[in-house]
């Protein structure tokens, strides 16, 4: 932890009396105060440490909802363990650590760069080392995977279920079992040698590229925000320390974090003035998730160069032609496949909660024409005010927000799209905007505690 200078005195008013220093401070000024600042900022990072080790050893005893079937456990966590993962231990816990990371925000100041990295690299050990937690994605992309290099099939025209004989099959979300693969070519042809690993091997691969990716993004964000010119500490943590990055991010071993990486990767680069380097690596994240592709006409626009467009142009056609080459023309099945997901509605969408605050059962085809109305409004204000002159970083994290804000599927994972984006940019209300949709996010997902039924 570093030392932080005295707080100065604060002369009352001297109808208070001339000459004395004010004895009543603000909490956030109690809390910085040398004393306590270090300390407060330790006991926060080492609550979150301890109740996501709660987590992860309840969740290696044995299966519940947030703890799905899978191949193994780690058996070796269970001295860790109460119990079986239930609410009533994982969403007071999610609730405790959401306010631990808020208190870490507002003392970083106190938290040294050295302990600034152990902390969230502690974090991302220790759910790596536990089992996957609240997602059965991974079992799909490994279905994917496994029945394209086994049994010769393409992920692009069968869902899992056209090997119902794979042992990875009976892992697989019950939603998806008749999916095509919604991801991009990339990610497709990646994973193919994993699904030569076998079940356990496939799943700690996807867990190693995930924590590797998020630890990825988080250098990527402290390097962006020193070229920026900011003390790179709180950018890393809001990122890197996040229960949604952690818990759900790297808990699921999804790959929106594969893709948020490259597209860092890409906004580093940019940002060194190597823009067709930088572009090209952002295709190269869309080509694993197609939302990555947001960011580059804001890129284009910010940066009025053909460097972005020429590198952008470059990869598509590329990534373009060799998955024409390994997946024939039904990798174009794909755009298929993402508007039928994006038709789904989930109870965590912010259209479906406020159409229950009217009144309304659920999202209507009229209320979908409204919202991508409003999305594609909002895009072109984005768009306009670029090319003005407002940072490019900024207008893509609020672009990566509307879409989570407006689609009607939305998955915890998702609210994590914006937030490296917004740490980097130079406007704080997209940041202060993305971190209230992911407390919303973490309010709804904690919202049963007080309800009559758990």
């Amino acid at each position: 932890m570093t030392d932080s200078l005295p707080a100065t005195p604060v002369l009352d008013s001297p109808a208070a009396g001339l000459g004395r220093t004010s004895t009543r401070r603000s909490l956030t000024e109690r809390l910085n105060a040398d004393a306590w600042g270090p300390i407060a900022a330790t006991l926060a990072i080492l609550l979150m440490v301890a109740l996501t080790l709660l987590i992860v050893g309840d969740a290696s005893i044995g299966r519940t909802p947030m703890a799905p079937d899978q191949p193994t456990r780690e058996s070796y966590l269970n001295w860790l363990a109460g119990g079986k993962l239930s609410y009533y231990t994982f969403l007071p816990a999610l609730l405790v650590i959401a306010g631990a990371y808020g208190v870490t925000l507002l003392l970083m100041r106190h938290v040294s760069r050295r302990w600034t990295i152990v902390a969230i690299v502690a974090m991302h050990v220790v759910v790596f080392i536990g089992p996957v937690m609240l997602s059965q994605d991974v079992f799909s992309y490994l279905a994917y995977a496994r029945n394209a290099v086994l049994h010769g099939i393409n992920p692009y025209l069968h869902g899992p279920i056209a090997a119902p004989h794979d042992a990875d099959y009976r892992f697989v979300g019950v939603d998806w079992k008749k999916t095509l693969t919604a991801y991009g070519p990339l990610w497709t042809i990646v994973s193919y040698p994993i699904g030569f690993f076998g079940l356990d091997g496939g799943v700690w691969t996807m867990k190693v590229l995930g924590v590797v990716s998020s630890l990825g993004m988080v250098w990527l964000v402290w390097r962006c925000a020193v070229l920026r010119g900011r003390d790179p500490r709180l950018p890393a943590a809001i990122v890197g320390l996040s229960p949604i990055t952690i818990l759900y991010s790297v808990g699921g071993a999804h790959n929106d974090l594969e893709m948020a990486a490259l597209m860092m990767l890409g906004v580093w680069l940019t940002l060194r003035d190597r823009d067709a380097q930088g572009a090209g690596w952002v295709v190269a994240g869309a080509a694993v998730k197609l939302t990555a592709a947001a960011l580059l006409p804001f890129m284009f626009l910010g940066r009025r160069k053909r460097g972005p467009l020429i590198g952008a142009v470059v990869v598509a056609v590329g990534l373009g032609l060799f998955s024409l080459i390994v997946f024939g023309s039904h990798s174009l099945n794909l755009a298929a496949t993402l508007r039928r997901q994006q038709s789904f509605v989930s109870s965590d969408s912010f259209p479906n909660e406020i159409a229950h605050i009217f009144g309304k059962p659920g999202v209507f085809p009229v209320d979908r024409t409204l919202l991508r109305l409003g999305l594609v409004i909002a895009v072109l204000y984005l768009l306009f005010i670029t090319w003005r002159g407002y940072d490019w970083i900024a207008a893509g994290a609020w672009t990566m927000l509307a879409i989570v804000v407006t689609t009607t599927w939305l998955l915890a994972w998702y609210t994590m799209w914006a937030l490296p984006l917004a740490v980097v940019g130079r406007d704080r209300r997209a940041l202060w905007a993305t971190l209230a949709v992911q407390a919303m996010f973490i309010v709804h997902q904690t919202s049963p505690l007080w309800s009559p039924r758990l």
